[in-house]
């Protein structure tokens, strides 16, 4: 096995798939540095997923995970070079589609805002709903000024959606309420 460092880093450059080097500021790397912080923190997420209630949440978070690997190799890759690249898809799109409709048929109706947290679970989705809110920012930044696929737009943006259903989805599952939001002047006891 190789080793994990390469040196090819240290005078602050990376290289990306497909070739070409650049900046480790480069808006890019943020994207896709972004895309892989919130798949540790969804890594974390399904460490704590341990009870049997939540097993649907843990398999739609490890695919998730793989699918983020995916679309962080498409970041990762000029378009020009993405010949050989696992590309998000519309059908991953539509998956998350599918996975929030069927969810939001088991949870009530929303009224107003909710807190991040109930339950561990919810707050760690919570977590990587706001990272993946923050990547998506930074991929559309990158498509103003680089060629970024419609469909890895659209992904990012759905996955948020998604993420957020899937903690409401883990407070029912367990019987944990959503933290609902007060407004300033209506919290007693805060």
């Amino acid at each position: 096995m190789s080793r994990i460092y390469t040196r090819t880093g240290d005078t602050g450059e990376t290289g990306l798939f497909g070739g070409g080097r650049v900046r480790k500021d480069d808006l890019r790397v943020a994207a896709y540095g972004t895309v892989d912080e919130l798949n540790a923190v969804l890594g974390v997420t399904r460490g704590g997923l341990g009870d049997a209630k939540l097993a649907g949440i843990e398999e739609f978070v490890e695919r998730i995970q793989h699918q983020l690997f995916d679309f962080g190799a498409e970041l990762a890759t000029p378009q020009g070079a993405q010949r050989n690249t696992n590309l998000i898809e519309r059908e991953e799109v539509a998956w998350l589609e599918e996975t929030i409709d069927a969810w939001e048929q088991e949870l009530t109706a929303l009224r107003g805002f909710i807190l991040p947290g109930g339950s561990p679970a919810a707050a760690h989705l919570h977590w990587a709903r706001t990272v993946s809110r923050r990547a998506e920012r930074l991929v559309v930044k990158l498509a103003a000024s680089e060629p970024i696929r419609g469909e890895a737009i659209c992904y990012i943006n759905r996955l948020s959606d998604a993420l957020f259903v899937a903690a409401r989805m883990a407070n029912h599952l367990i019987g944990v309420r959503d933290v609902a939001w007060k407004q300033k002047g209506k919290r007693s006891g805060i």
